[in-house]
Parts: structure tokens; C-alpha cells; sequence
């Protein structure tokens, strides 16, 4: 299923998914409540300023992409629930990643694990890149790696369901000079291919690991 969302929709999809995870007893949301989560000042990266009547065309957007649905059989008061499950049937670990980046925008393997951290606890980086290495392979890609910025250490992760358009943040204009272009493509593929080959050799290192655990047992 390939998506290309709107701003507001992505915004409208991570609200669902993150207060059905952190607070499933308000869960499916009301337009009002759905709208409030839009509008968090908190955990929102860019702050949005959304009414009504924007929340209820992106759901309609939604709902005619079978993303969203209603879900009020027993109330007077119209509520909604995302379909991203049903579509993707998505680990918990790969869910938690994708709404913080929904909601977030792009973020470091270290900003997902600490931000990510009231739907699901990661041990540790690994278990993140494991994570993004799914949502990665999954067909078509729901994440890539975008190259990294000069003078930083770990790459950023941005979700591509608003399709694979550089993010809209003043930070990601390529500087004066820089490649673009074919050149600019070529870094990207370069930095996606730095993470899978990183994502193998822990997979590599983990199955050692097992074997000479199981060797152990007959020694």
C-alpha cells in the first residue's frame, strides 16, 4: 500500500496512533480531542495551529483512503480510529518509530529511542535500528536514511508517507555548493546502504552469539 500524505493528515494519522498507544482508555478520539492532539504543544515538531474544519477534511481524506475510520456505533458523538494495523500488522517496536517520526519529523536512532519511550521501551540502539531496518524493508519502504549532516555523528530517519520529498524544515536546504540532483541521490543510497550493512553485522554478531551459546550446552 503506497501512501503519499498531506502535513495535516500525517499529523491527523500520528495523533490517532499515539493516543490509542499512551492513552487507550479516550481511545477511538473525538473531532474535538483528535484536534487537541494535533495542537500539542508538547512532542510536535512543527507546532501546528489546526481548527476543525482542517482535522475534519483530513480525515475525510483519510477515511476515503481506508487509513481511518469511524468508530462511534455507540456513542452520539462521532469518533475516529486509524487502520494502519490491518494494512501493515505492524510490531509494536516498528509502530512506535513511525508515529514519532510522523510527529516528530526526521529523527537520530538516539532521539527515537528517548522519544518513542511512552509506546515502547527500546533497550537499547540496536533494538531501534531493528526497527527502522523493517520499516525500511517493508514493501514499499515506510522509512529511509537521510544523509548525514556535516559536524553530527549518527544519521537521521524520515518516514515516506508523504512520499520521498525532502523534509519541509529550513535545516535540510542543502547548503550553497552542495551536490544535488544525481549526486545528492547517490549520498542518500550510499547512507541507506552505510545502515543495512551496520543492521548485518549486528544480526551476524547476535548469531554468533546463539551458536556459541548452544555450543556451550554440549561441551
Amino acid at each position: 500500500m503506497s501512501l503519499e500524505l498531506s502535513d495535516v493528515e500525517v499529523r491527523v494519522l500520528g495523533a490517532l496512533v499515539e493516543k490509542e498507544i499512551t492513552t487507550p482508555e479516550y481511545y477511538p478520539l473525538s473531532l474535538n480531542a483528535l484536534t487537541n492532539a494535533c495542537n500539542q504543544k508538547s512532542n510536535r515538531d512543527p507546532l501546528m495551529t489546526l481548527d476543525e474544519d482542517a482535522v475534519r477534511r483530513a480525515l475525510r481524506s483519510l477515511t476515503d483512503q481506508y487509513i481511518v475510520r469511524s468508530a462511534s456505533a455507540d456513542s452520539r458523538v462521532a469518533k475516529f480510529e486509524h487502520r494502519l494495523n490491518e494494512f501493515y500488522n505492524f510490531h509494536r517496536h516498528e509502530i512506535a518509530v513511525l508515529c514519532v517520526l510522523m510527529l516528530r519529523g526526521p529523527q537520530t536512532p538516539g532521539e527515537l529511542r528517548t522519544r518513542a519511550e511512552r509506546m515502547y521501551e527500546f533497550q537499547d540502539l540496536d533494538a531501534v535500528h531493528a526497527a527502522l531496518n523493517l520499516l525500511m524493508r517493508r514493501d514499499p519502504p515506510l522509512v529511509k536514511v537521510l544523509p548525514r549532516q556535516p559536524g553530527t555523528k549518527e544519521s537521521r530517519f524520515m518516514h515516506l508517507l508523504s512520499g520521498d520529498k525532502a523534509p519541509a524544515s529550513g535545516t535540510e536546504e542543502a547548503p550553497e555548493g552542495a551536490a544535488t540532483g544525481v549526486n545528492a541521490t547517490s549520498g542518500e543510497r550510499i547512507a541507506q546502504l552505510e545502515t543495512e550493512v551496520s543492521e548485518l553485522r549486528r544480526e551476524l554478531e547476535t548469531l554468533r552469539e546463539q551458536f556459541s551459546s548452544f555450543q556451550k550446552q554440549f561441551q
